[in-house]
């Protein structure tokens, strides 16, 4: 493929100046910001080490906005939803050895959840590398072995002049579907060492587009548009590909029902007559989705989740679109087609006929009654009333973030996230901490919204440290905190399991008190009074925290 010469972005007359007359004090670190900011990033995430100090000293020259998390760990997942909320690529500046090992759960979440993360971190020295034991401070004998089995791609840097280069594959890497973390790493002696190398200008990293083989999408249409049954799994690839509004039109023309996967909540609006909504763990569900003759698929791989615990047996045939090629076919045989969600479900909606369905809004209809029905057999007022609490007090703009906590995994299920892009959780990897780190990340992304971070108090205490952060910037997010005393989660499977719980009661501090040691309002409330007070703290500017006492149960599952 050619490309014209006239193509390529030229400089500005200043530009050119700068060019051959490149201001003196610069270091490397300069050229990872200078690159940064002409791949056109505007905020970076971090922490600094000692490694990491001439990245960090160039910040104060360029144009980016720095916000500086407590914990590594937290700074990924601040970058993380960062990426999720802007469908831009975070910037994650880290050190070497165990700062950059911290944030490794971090990055397995964004890898999970498809987040671009850029993580650039510092190494040892140019001459300690190789795998030998030099003895510098934070040596690892291959530091980027510790993370190629959770990021997307990894990238290494041993001269100043590799940096730009490095920095925009990295960057082009992230934002090809499906989005995900990558790894540079620069050494210590290269980030510091003076520079007369040009200032970095505007840098074209523009990712490939993924778009589907033709002779797939006439083979999938003809099957969909002859279909008795048809239905669609709406996954998480739909939320990042920003392809909301074209798998509602396809579902319209199609009168296909759409359940949407936890990590695709709001990809379709909840009270359509065709939305079965998310009650993945339902086994009513289970068997209208195995009932399809056939079954559209979008991004999603149908792992654990989102096949109900791997019991789901589709007995139609399988259409499966999927960014991620290792995903296709990896649970389930069909038709698969490698594709960004957008670009799949484009190309569908102008090749399928036309069908019309009278039956499938009542499918859908008996579907929910019959759900209704199973959960209000379950004497779980209290789990309901709570979680219509948070949807009244939550603005519909207004994005969410959970933990790995009850209240959360009734709110995969049962919670209206009521835009695209809105509801977020740590379900891709699955660890704690997720949601008070990740809203602060959003906040920074958006601060003139408010944003709900959800945890339990287990969970709480993997972020205390954050409470500084939200202070220092004034990020307005609310945290609401669900006390029950332990791991509450863990105390159900084990109690379910093994007849006692080992391990999950903890002891914990008063966290209204805790929080307002950090000048953060805090208030502690009740089932009765939590939407009022909710509702309070997110209108309030700034950060704020909201302490619930309550033992939440979960709903039965349905999948044994």
């Amino acid at each position: 493929m050619s490309h014209d010469h006239d193509d390529r972005p030229g400089l500005t007359p200043a530009q050119a100046e700068a060019a051959l007359n490149p201001p003196a004090g610069r270091n490397g670190g300069d050229l990872v910001t200078e690159t940064l900011q002409g791949l056109g990033a505007t905020t970076v995430f971090g922490l600094p080490g000692q490694h990491a100090l001439g990245m960090f000293d160039a910040l104060r020259r360029s144009s980016l906005s720095y916000v500086g998390l407590r914990v590594e760990n937290n700074a990924g997942f601040a970058a993380d939803a960062y990426g999720r909320i802007t469908g831009e690529v975070a910037p994650l500046l880290l050190s070497t050895g165990p700062g950059a090992l911290t944030s490794l759960a971090a990055l397995q979440e964004s890898a999970a959840a498809s987040a671009p993360v850029l993580a650039i971190s510092s190494q040892i020295p140019v001459a300690g590398l190789g795998g030998g034991r030099h003895g510098y401070l934070h040596e690892l004998r291959d530091q980027k072995a510790s993370f190629r089995d959770v990021v997307k791609s990894v990238h290494t840097v041993r001269t100043a002049s590799q940096i730009p280069s490095a920095i925009a594959a990295a960057w082009e890497s992230a934002l090809t579907a499906p989005h995900g973390p990558v790894w540079v790493e620069i050494p210590q002696d290269v980030l510091l060492a003076e520079t007369t190398l040009p200032v970095v200008s505007a840098m074209d990293a523009s990712p490939r587009e993924l778009y589907p083989r033709p002779e797939l999408i006439v083979a999938a249409a003809d099957l969909l548009s002859r279909a008795e049954r048809p239905a669609i799994i709406a996954g998480g690839g739909v939320v990042r590909s920003d392809a909301s509004g074209k798998l509602l039109a396809l579902a319209e023309k199609l009168d296909a029902p759409v359940v949407t996967t936890f990590g695709g909540k709001g990809a379709f609006p909840w009270e359509h007559p065709l939305s079965l909504r998310s009650w993945l763990e339902d086994r009513y569900t289970t068997e209208l989705l195995e009932d399809a003759d056939v079954l559209l698929v979008v991004g999603s791989g149908l792992g654990e989740l989102s096949s109900n615990y791997h019991t789901f047996r589709p007995r139609g045939r399988v259409i499966q679109i999927e960014a991620d090629a290792g995903k296709l076919e990896s649970n389930h045989p069909a038709l698969g087609i490698h594709s960004d969600a957008r670009e799949a479900l484009a190309d569908l909606l102008e090749a399928v006929g036309e069908r019309e369905d009278p039956t499938a809004a009542e499918r859908v209809r008996t579907l929910l009654e019959k759900v209704r029905a199973r959960i209000d057999g379950q004497d779980l007022t209290l789990e309901q009333d709570v979680l219509a609490s948070v949807r009244e007090a939550l603005p519909d703009e207004a994005p969410s973030f959970w933990d790995m906590t009850i209240l959360a995994y009734w709110a995969w299920s049962a919670f209206d996230a009521r835009q695209p892009n809105t509801m977020h959780s740590g379900q891709g990897a699955g660890g704690l901490g997720y949601a008070f780190p990740a809203a602060l990340g959003a906040a920074a992304a958006d601060p003139t919204k408010p944003v709900l971070a959800v945890t339990g108090d287990g969970g709480a205490m993997y972020s205390i440290a954050e409470l500084a952060t939200a202070r220092q910037y004034d990020l307005p997010v609310t945290w609401l905190i669900v006390d029950d005393g332990g791991y509450g989660i863990l105390r159900e499977y084990m109690t379910d399991a093994f007849g006692e719980a080992t391990g999950t009661e903890l002891s914990r501090p008063d966290f209204v008190a805790l929080a307002e040691s950090f000048g953060v309002p805090a208030v502690r409330t009740s089932p009765e009074t939590l939407a009022a007070d909710l509702s309070k703290a997110l209108a309030a500017p700034g950060p704020s925290v909201v302490v619930l006492p309550a033992l939440l149960k979960m709903f039965a599952p349905t999948h044994l």
